[in-house]
């Protein structure tokens, strides 16, 4: 089933946000409900992995072939989105040692693709939560095609409030999705849920303190998105406050450059592109994984 056809099932009426929540999170789930770029749709629809990140690593020019080639531009998308899966096998990668039997929490799983890489890897239960119900309908509806419903289950819940019990989770995670949301608040609901020595990993664009404020490009992005980037100096901290002492911390701006680079030349543009590659390109805005343990 494409994403044209999952995206027809009737939209449950109400949100079922779970307390608390504010007018803003009420917002950010109508954003959600209401987002149907092709840029996530058409890439997705390459092999029925529907991901809400950006992708990383060398642009394979072979791949591409000839630019007069008329499948030159499905070609493109698929390179997009291969870039896109590499992103989330990097961050998964950095789970730790994750057995059959343990359950891994992916807050802010947008339409579940990386819920589904995390079962295929790990063979384990994946809990994803997003405030969009809409998203929620969609990923487990991949999971039910896919026949993995009993191990992959996104829920309509506020990530700074889950149903979740403390110490369940031997691992989680936000792809691009912490920047909506206050950090401490975040990491205290990642720090109950986990389990002690527990991995929690994030990959987020954040803006450059050595630059001073966060930049007009930045603010193109915070706009375009409805969100509210946060430095790396902030991640650090509220990691800190909240028992999450960071293992690894990367820079991967210039692995995901070449993305955006070739984002621009598609026709699934959205007009944002240029504010990620000139916001990469003077260093206001920087692309980071950090990977943190559970203390």
């Amino acid at each position: 089933m494409t994403s044209a056809e999952l995206t027809t099932a009737p939209i449950p009426s109400a949100l079922r946000i779970p307390g608390p929540t504010t007018p803003y999170q009420g917002d950010i789930a109508r954003y959600w409900d209401g987002e149907a770029r092709p840029v996530n749709l058409r890439l997705g629809d390459v092999d029925g992995l529907y991901h809400h990140h950006y992708g990383i690593g060398e642009v394979d020019t072979a791949a591409l072939g000839d630019p007069d080639d008329k499948e030159s531009e499905q070609k493109l998308i698929a390179e997009l989105h291969r870039l896109e899966s590499a992103q989330a096998d990097v961050l998964l990668g950095h789970l730790g040692d994750i057995g059959r039997g343990d359950t891994l929490v992916d807050a802010g799983c947008g339409r579940g693709g990386s819920m589904v890489m995390a079962h295929q890897r790990f063979g384990c239960a994946v809990e994803g939560v997003t405030l969009s119900a809409k998203q929620a309908d969609f990923a487990n509806g991949r999971a039910a095609e896919l026949g993995i419903d009993d191990h992959v289950r996104a829920t309509v819940c506020n990530m700074l409030s889950t149903p979740f019990a403390t110490g369940s989770a031997a691992a989680s995670w936000n792809n691009e999705s912490s920047m909506y949301v206050d950090l401490d608040d975040l990491f205290a609901e990642h720090s109950r849920v986990l389990k002690v020595g527990g991995r929690y990993v994030t990959i987020t664009g954040c803006w450059n303190p050595r630059y001073g404020q966060p930049s007009k490009w930045v603010s193109q992005i915070n706009a375009h998105f409805e969100c509210n980037i946060h430095s790396r100096r902030e991640y650090l901290r509220a990691m800190a406050d909240n028992r999450l002492v960071p293992q690894a911390v990367i820079d991967l701006t210039p692995d995901t450059l070449p993305y955006w680079e070739l984002r621009a030349t598609s026709s699934l543009v959205t007009g944002i592109e240029d504010a990620f590659i000139n916001s990469y390109r003077d260093g206001s805005f920087q692309y980071v994984l950090i990977a943190a343990d559970r203390v």
